[in-house]
């Protein structure tokens, strides 16, 4: 096993915070240029040029939240005691927007989700995940979200975590999807403006939501449902 390289670790690159343990950092910072995630290390892959052998018998999977963080990825993995040695790699895409799945998840947050929006063009992280770790990864996913086709994929076989909750609309912009994947301090600021029964369920701050949301399934499933009840949409994509 070749020596670790101090330079190249994800505290040092400046990655080195996982959402799923500081929830108010959540969705965590991406990479933004072709990257090997090895243990707790990130190395570059070529932009250009043959990858074949390292994406060979791996599943690729759009993150459009945390798990286009190399953080989250590998405190998903090494929390399961496997082994974290995942290419992600920024893609350009089409038609997918990115909103605010109508729940709030075991660690706190209200995480991002994806929806039709055949405006949309963004560059987002695959991650090329072996079987193992795709179903490790789709443990933590469910039952919250399920995993689907990319239809018009930009990389032949993409999947995609889809909500099982739709995503959060936002009355002050006509009841469209209200954008996710920003800060999200300013999202739970928002939503707790907006709602008094949330304000009063996990209020009065943001950090009192997570703290509070992901203490106690009670209180993540009645704030939920008090999501439910001030906007979202079921989800579009297919089974």
């Amino acid at each position: 096993m070749a020596p670790k390289d101090p330079a190249r670790t994800l505290d040092a690159l400046g990655y080195g915070t996982a959402p799923a343990l500081a929830p108010l950092t959540y969705p965590g910072r991406p990479v933004t240029t072709p990257a090997l995630l090895l243990g707790d290390e990130l190395h570059a892959l070529p932009a250009d040029g043959p990858l074949d052998d390292v994406l060979k018998d791996r599943t690729p999977v759009l993150a459009v939240g945390s798990n286009a963080s190399p953080a989250q990825i590998a405190h998903k993995l090494t929390s399961l005691s496997l082994p974290v040695r995942v290419p992600m790699i920024p893609v350009r895409t089409r038609g997918i927007g990115i909103g605010c799945s109508a729940h709030i998840g075991r660690n706190g947050y209200v995480a991002a989700a994806p929806y039709p929006d055949p405006g949309a063009a963004l560059t987002l992280v695959v991650t090329w995940l072996d079987d193992v770790q795709l179903k490790a990864v789709d443990a933590t996913e469910l039952p919250n979200y399920r995993r689907v086709a990319v239809p018009d994929a930009p990389v032949p076989g993409l999947q995609l975590y889809v909500s099982e909750y739709g995503v959060l609309t936002d009355p002050e912009n006509g009841g469209a999807p209200r954008p996710g994947g920003g800060d999200q301090a300013t999202l739970l600021t928002a939503l707790l403006r907006h709602s008094p029964a949330l304000l009063s369920l996990l209020g009065p701050t943001p950090g009192d939501w997570v703290r509070r949301a992901a203490a106690s399934p009670a209180a993540r499933e009645e704030g939920t449902r008090l999501l439910r009840e001030t906007g979202y949409q079921t989800s579009p994509w297919p089974l």
